[in-house]
């Protein structure tokens, strides 16, 4: 476990584990490196070189005010990997994190990116707008903003119910999970989570998603609650050159951590093929 100094002084803390071909993982809002457990942990076993990192503000990196962006948080990943001179690496984003990753894949690579997985991701654009009519309503957006300012320490409670899909009927609801949930997003900074809120509902990917040739893997359950899949996935498959699509009935937009099994089986054929 480390910590790297960008070049605006910001300090990233990251883990790079294992040998073999290099698999870099990129959370979701508000959460840390520590939400891909049960990925982390199935890929070292299987023999892959592991690296994941907290992004700016958030988990064990350092508070810093500005820069909670995309384009930032791609230029961030970026520094990372060229200081551990990545080769050939595998970029797998969950929820904002999938947003990092094709930001990431079509500005900053330059040619260290071999394939792109895109979980629950939020490209192309969440929001809605006149271009996207029928995105998410602004309101929501502002909802979560105003929970976050005024309400977090709760807020970030009752989230874990539509994040799990632990709301629905015979749902087995951990509260471990909800708990380590909440313990990864209060070690976050408020003004990053608060600023994070825009940067993943109105951060417009379509034109990075067009641009991307290299293999890109989309994964999206079909009761996600947090990021439908209509608005998300089944567009984003469409802009892509060279993309694949799997759709899963009944998974939450917690999938990796509640159907981790399943998840981690589909990753893996697709970094092996």
């Amino acid at each position: 476990m480390s910590t790297l100094q960008l070049k605006d002084g910001t300090e990233i803390f990251y883990k790079d584990q294992g040998k073999g071909q290099v698999l870099m993982f990129h959370h979701g809002w508000p959460l840390s490196s520590d939400d891909w457990d049960a990925q982390v942990i199935f890929f070292l076993q299987k023999g892959y070189r592991v690296v994941t990192h907290d992004r700016r503000g958030h988990g064990r990196s350092s508070q810093d005010i500005y820069g909670h962006n995309i384009e930032q948080y791609a230029s961030d990943a970026a520094e990372l990997v060229e200081f551990l001179d990545l080769k050939d690496v595998v970029h797998i984003g969950h929820s904002t994190g999938g947003g990092e990753v094709i930001r990431y894949v079509n500005k900053y690579a330059n040619g260290r990116a071999k394939k792109a997985i895109l979980i629950s991701a939020v490209p192309p654009i969440m929001v809605a707008s006149e271009s996207n009519p029928d995105g998410v309503p602004m309101e929501v957006f502002d909802n979560i903003r105003d929970q976050t300012l005024n309400n977090r320490q709760q807020f970030y409670i009752d989230l874990t119910f539509p994040f799990y899909g632990y709301n629905r009927e015979g749902a087995k609801v951990k509260e471990g999970v909800q708990r380590n949930w909440w313990r990864q997003g209060m070690m976050g900074g408020i003004v990053a989570h608060y600023d994070g809120i825009k940067a993943f509902s109105e951060t417009d990917f379509r034109e990075d998603l067009k641009a991307v040739d290299i293999p890109v893997l989309v994964l999206h359950g079909e009761d996600d609650q947090i990021v439908p899949y209509q608005n998300a996935a089944l567009k984003s498959i469409k802009l892509l050159k060279n993309g694949t699509i799997k759709t899963y009935p009944g998974f939450p937009h917690g999938m990796p951590t509640t159907e981790a099994e399943t998840i981690n089986k589909d990753l893996l054929e697709f970094i092996q093929s």
